[in-house]
């Protein structure tokens, strides 16, 4: 069996891996549901996620271990992961050689040939760290903070640098000069320069990084289309919200491969470029076996990688198809440990323009997103993060943007961000009370448990409700209900509603209402006749059936006394009571009766409150809900705390 077709069957088991773990990302009990299976698997082999969080946050999840053994494995064999592994790199390779069928082998050739552009992925890549050294940057010049991880993060970034500015540029050391010295005059900035979080750190390779963006692809576009037909992970449909630039991003993705195989791969894919870095000095790589080539270019014709396997082979660029080793007529290409014998490129194609700019933008990113104190003062109030996600300069450090959590959700309650937290925040999960089934429930911690980064630490359902040994400490918050007095029908119109008391589901309950009763409008009823518990009205002027609710009532007040007699029906002209008016009312008082409701008038106790939403979800007014949850009293955040006595 040919080594490439052994390469096909292993990218379409992957696939079709993936694609089960994504369905089995589904909140249930069920055999193809979440209940043990390894639904992040390919999160946890990224070793683009797992450095960008050592350099955020300076540990590294449990989890992520899983990429040690990818970086192992591809300073061993090369682009293995690519070639063989990565679902979005499978959706590339199949759409690109369908795109390639018809063309002439001179075409192909031209389609497959290495380009200059293919270096923008090294400078994506670079750009999408830098914001996530700042914070790591700032704790090596504090000795205080100094731990065995911390050291030998420094030595490796140190030895990254050297070896970097040597292949910009052999001769000068400008650029190794230029990076310290950004480094200096960021912990110079950090110090001096008082803003809340702006030189700090961000982890934002989960922007581009395909595994991350092929998980929440897969989750807010593809699953919901197959719902919508076939309800197979969910009973009712699911809504996520900015559909529009998923789409944007995974369609543009894929329908480039028409014109250029693998064009996300070749030009955008920072973790191919990571994975390139890794295996330049692979001790297995693609090459020719012999010099005495007749330059016939074959082999370029079906590269996936365009790595130029012709002439001098760009190692870093290859994926390990190997479609060139059974293209070659000649068998001139092999798979082995040692060089190719027409020589190889082992180092990115980078300028030391384009370095020193890509790591100024990327180091400038952060106090730029960040200086409208979006983290402290100009917070957003309407940003509802999930239980158990961390405080949000420490989310943002975490976070990857995989949806992993918005996924698992019951109630399609979490969603991802698109305006409320900015590009810093993209694709963030954050809750929207209005969508799915219900609000945030009470007793489900599913996402707390299936997030890859624990940006959504892990907790116990004792924890969430306060109970047990957390009880001193309380539930955890993510937010309080207010009551807009301008949109409740009971404040606004003198309509009658208890929703959102009746569905609180806090014991005892946050929200309770004050009784109070009102006149209804033109509630001045002139009286013909009263018969024992019926009464005959001067004019038809009732709408039917209109007051036999239990919430209306008949005044008649005689002096400083009063009678409120409940309605049980009615009709235009006539009224039956529940119960016979008073005989010692005199025939005066008995000529006019007042028409009342009875209002039962909302009210939030922030002490019990919690901010599932449930009251926002099940809000009659529909558009903007006349109840609606805030971040303020979140747990997370003891500044945006309402009271200054609350646990």
């Amino acid at each position: 069996m040919r080594i490439t077709t052994v390469r096909r069957i292993t990218q379409i088991f992957f696939f079709v891996l993936f694609i089960w773990f994504c369905i089995a990302s589904t909140f249930g009990q069920s055999f193809w549901q979440l209940r043990g299976w390894p639904v992040n698997w390919f999160l946890e082999l990224d070793p683009l996620a797992a450095l960008g969080t050592i350099l955020t946050t300076r540990t590294l999840y449990a989890g992520l271990l899983w990429a040690m053994a990818t970086v192992a494995l591809t300073v061993v064999l090369g682009r293995f992961f690519c070639g063989w592994l990565c679902p979005f790199g499978a959706m590339h390779h199949l759409i690109g050689y369908l795109g390639s069928r018809g063309r002439s082998v001179r075409e192909k050739i031209a389609a497959n040939r290495y380009m200059g552009a293919q270096r923008i992925k090294y400078y994506l890549l670079l750009v999408l760290l830098c914001p996530a050294l700042g914070a790591f940057v700032l704790n090596i010049a504090d000795s205080s903070t100094w731990d065995p991880l911390s050291i030998a993060c420094v030595l490796c970034l140190l030895a990254i640098s050297v070896a970097v500015s040597q292949k910009v540029d052999p001769v000068s050391r400008r650029p190794i000069t230029v990076f310290i010295g950004l480094a200096v005059l960021w912990v110079a900035a950090g110090y001096f320069l008082k803003l809340d979080g702006a030189f700090s750190a961000s982890l934002m390779t989960g922007l581009l990084d395909p595994i991350p963006l092929v998980y929440r692809s897969v989750n807010f576009l593809l699953l919901p289309f197959a719902d919508s037909a076939f309800h197979l992970t969910s009973a009712a449909q699911r809504h996520y919200e900015g559909p529009w630039l998923t789409a944007f991003v995974f369609f543009s993705a894929l329908i480039l491969n028409l014109a250029i195989p693998r064009f996300y791969c070749r030009f955008l894919c920072p973790l191919g470029a990571f994975f390139g870095i890794l295996g330049r000095y692979a001790l297995w790589r693609v090459g020719k076996k012999t010099a005495q080539c007749s330059q016939c270019s074959l082999c370029d014709s079906r590269c996936e990688g365009a790595c130029d396997p012709a002439g001098r082979i760009r190692i870093p660029e290859c994926v390990l198809c190997m479609n060139c080793l059974y293209t070659c007529h000649e068998d001139l290409m092999g798979y082995n440990t040692f060089r190719s014998a027409s020589g190889e490129s082992i180092s990115p194609d980078l300028s030391r323009r384009g370095f020193i700019t890509a790591a100024v933008c990327g180091i400038a990113a952060v106090p730029m997103l960040r200086i409208d104190g979006k983290l402290s003062q100009n917070y957003d109030p309407a940003l509802i993060r999930p239980p158990g996600s961390l405080a949000e300069p420490e989310f943002l450090n975490r976070c990857i943007r995989c949806g992993q959590c918005a996924r698992v959700c019951p109630t399609n309650v979490i969603q991802p961000d698109i305006t409320k937290a900015g590009i810093e925040g993209l694709w963030t999960p954050a809750l929207n009370m209005r969508t799915g089934s219900s609000g945030c429930q009470m007793n489900c911690t599913a996402c707390s448990h299936i997030c890859p980064t624990a940006a959504i630490r892990p907790i116990s359902l004792e924890e969430k409700l306060g109970r047990g040994v957390f009880e001193k400490t309380g539930p955890i918050r993510i937010g309080t209900a207010f009551i807009d007095r301008s949109r409740c029908l009971p404040w606004a119109m003198d309509k009658p509603c208890i929703v959102c008391q009746e569905n609180c589901p806090v014991s005892p309950k946050a929200i309770f209402v004050k009784e109070s009763f009102a006149t209804v409008r033109d509630g001045n009823l002139e009286v013909a006749e009263i018969s024992g518990a019926s009464v005959l009205l001067a004019k038809p002027v009732l709408q039917p059936d209109r007051f036999g609710t239990g919430d209306f009532f008949v005044l008649v007040q005689s002096g400083d006394n009063f009678a409120r007699t409940r309605i049980l029906s009615n009709s235009q002209k006539s009224i039956i009571l529940e119960s016979r008016i008073s005989p010692e009312l005199t025939t005066a008082d008995l000529k006019k009766l007042v028409l009342q409701v009875r209002l039962q008038t909302p009210q939030i106790d922030p002490d019990l409150c919690t901010g599932c939403g449930i009251c926002e979800h099940e809000c009659p007014v529909s558009g903007l809900r006349a109840v609606r949850v805030s971040a303020e009293g979140e747990s997370r955040n003891k500044k945006h705390s309402l009271l200054l006595n609350r646990k």
